[in-house]
């Protein structure tokens, strides 16, 4: 099945994204519900508090599910060295008692049987567990990877000092009316932590925590409103794709992206989102849309053709397309540099730049670098009446055509073949002149000039790199590319291919071949089904100049092979892309200043740096 990214408000099936298609949800998908978790809660008695010098003198614990306890585990331990005083007056463990206890050896193997496949539990759990590996690291036992609750972060965060002076095992015993009190024996302890915890357990229900997966960020700090909304995550895919949340109305609020949707979605809920504009959002959001998708590109591409479409208020980038500026050389008889919205036929023009101040400053580079003319008025090839020049003709920056009134200035003519060149070819001259420049600001330690300069060079460099860039894609009508699947950004099905159709810069199809299926049949599919797109202007693309970004990213990773190409795609040899990090340029005021005796490293880096 073809899947075409032309129709972003449906899913890779063709049906809305709201729809759901009838499958077998995993395990992992629904979450276990802790009432079928097994726990089995542990706690130590040692000789001290260092787990790399100290022993264990008993262990002790309780396999509880369900609130049902299954099995209890209880053993004292000679820990091979003595114990101090203060430990046996606070246990009550002497070393009389310990000195006929089996060794570590032979208690460890069959402690880590008994808790083998729970979840283990403990009163600060850190302690406990961190002992724990240490006599496995010691004796070279693996560590099984238990997943670990500990309870004193839960307690913080839903026991008040109004209901507890503190947070000790003994303190929230008490508050949770446990059967056993705790003694600093290991077994007696872990019976009253059982009681703490299922008393943790039935405060945290009501704020949406019924799952094993949600106790991993039980203890966040995060308001209940948000945390109560967890459940919009619950029948999300765990695939790559895009999510929408959507609020009253059924206003699209913020539109993302993941290569796990559900695992994603999920994290809005949790300490881990520190936005304030995000979290905000999570408490007018009322359900969150999917929004599947073959590989992880087409979600990239989906995702910001949604953003454009919806402009949603949450979204901070590539909601307004229309506000990406261009540089133009005007096409008339003395050409000149324009700061424009949108591209024409035959002119030569650089960028999309991401604002007009960003734009404005390559003008400024080209304006530093050649005599271009800056006035606005359109002047005619041969004037009847010779006008005044300006100041910048005195200056010598300017060829002044406006005085012309013989003979068109042939001196202007190639001026503007150079600006011309520099847009669309080799940038060299440009980047030379600018250079130049700034190392003769840098040795007359006029640094600030030599920084506002450089800013200037890296806008020009980078819009002219970028239009280079487009514009061979912008012109071919079709490019077919495959990549091998399960490598780079995109997991799963490995053994099969992502094939990728574009035209015109624009994702057009793509789809995943299956594992060890001859992938050309599907090329020819989505070679037929996928979206027209008509020629845009180049050297625009047809589609958010983003989109294509994302497309010759893709294009240019690791194992991308060329299937199928309509048209030309290639970049000039002396172009633009090869002066994008200023070597030059940086090279150039390092050498000036370390000529002068400077080495303010700190300033060289903030002004040339990429």
């Amino acid at each position: 099945m073809s899947t075409t990214a032309a129709s972003p408000s449906t899913d890779r099936s063709g049906h809305p994204p709201g729809h759901r298609s009838a499958y077998q949800a995993t395990f992992e998908e629904l979450g276990t519900p802790l009432r079928d978790v097994t726990f089995v809660v542990v706690d130590l008695e040692t000789t001290g508090t260092s787990a790399a010098e100290g022993g264990i003198t008993e262990i002790g614990a309780v396999k509880v599910r369900g609130g049902e306890v299954l099995g209890e585990f209880q053993s004292l331990v000679n820990p091979g060295q003595p114990v101090p005083a203060f430990v046996a007056r606070l246990t009550g463990i002497t070393n009389a008692m310990v000195a006929t206890a089996p060794d570590i050896a032979l208690v460890l193997p069959s402690f880590l049987e008994f808790a083998r496949g729970s979840v283990l539990v403990a009163h600060n759990a850190p302690f406990d567990v961190g002992f724990l590996k240490a006599m496995c690291a010691r004796l070279d036992y693996p560590w099984p990877g238990f997943q670990v609750v500990d309870t004193v972060p839960l307690a913080r965060r839903l026991v008040t000092r109004d209901e507890a002076p503190n947070h000790k095992l003994s303190s929230l015993a008490r508050l949770f009316h446990a059967t056993v009190s705790p003694d600093h024996r290991a077994l007696s302890d872990a019976r009253a932590t059982v009681d703490v915890l299922h008393g943790l357990f039935d405060r945290l229900a009501p704020m949406g925590v019924t799952h094993l997966e949600d106790l991993a960020t039980a203890a966040d700090p995060v308001p209940p409103e948000v945390r109560r909304k967890r459940h919009l995550a619950d029948d999300l895919p765990d695939a790559p794709g895009v999510y929408l949340f959507r609020g009253p109305g059924d206003e699209v609020l913020y539109v993302g992206t993941s290569v796990n949707i559900r695992k994603r979605v999920r994290s809005y809920f949790t300490a881990a989102e520190k936005r304030k504009r995000i979290t905000e959002m999570v408490r007018i959001a009322e359900r969150v849309t999917p929004v599947a998708c073959a590989t992880p590109l087409e979600a990239q591409v989906r995702e910001l053709r949604l953003i454009t479409e919806h402009a949603p208020r949450y979204n901070r980038r590539s909601k307004y397309p229309e506000r990406h500026a261009w540089v133009r050389l005007t096409d008339e008889a003395y050409p000149r540099l324009s700061v424009v919205g949108a591209v024409v036929e035959g002119a030569a023009h650089i960028g999309p730049f991401g604002s007009r101040r960003a734009a404005q400053e390559a003008v400024h580079a080209l304006h530093d670098a050649l005599n271009l003319r800056q006035c606005t008025a359109r002047l005619p090839l041969v004037s009847r009446v010779a006008g005044s020049p300006c100041a910048l003709a005195g200056m010598g920056r300017c060829s002044a055509p406006c005085v012309a009134t013989e003979a068109p200035d042939a001196s202007y003519a190639a001026v503007a073949d150079a600006a011309r060149q520099a847009l669309t070819g080799d940038p060299a001259p440009v980047v030379r002149a600018l250079s130049d420049r700034i190392a003769a600001l840098a040795h007359q330690e006029r640094y600030e000039e030599a920084g506002e300069v450089t800013r200037r060079l890296r806008a020009f460099v980078a819009g002219a790199h970028r239009a280079q860039r487009l514009d061979p894609l912008a012109r071919c009508a079709e490019l077919v590319a495959a990549r091998p699947s399960g490598i780079g950004d995109a997991p799963g099905r490995p053994g099969g291919w992502e094939i990728v159709v574009v035209k015109h810069g624009r994702l057009a199809a793509t789809d995943v071949s299956a594992p060890g299926a001859d992938p050309l049949p599907l090329v020819a599919a989505l070679r037929t089904t996928a979206e027209h797109v008509d020629p845009p202007v180049a050297p625009a693309p047809a589609a958010h100049p983003e989109e294509t970004d994302l497309l010759l990213a893709w294009l240019g990773s690791p194992g991308v092979r060329l299937v199928h190409v309509d048209g030309t795609w290639a970049c000039p040899v002396r172009a633009a892309g090869a002066h994008a990090d200023l070597a030059w340029a940086s090279d150039r005021v390092r050498a000036e200043m370390d000529a002068v005796g400077h080495a303010h490293e700190s300033q060289v880096d903030t002004m040339t740096a990429c």
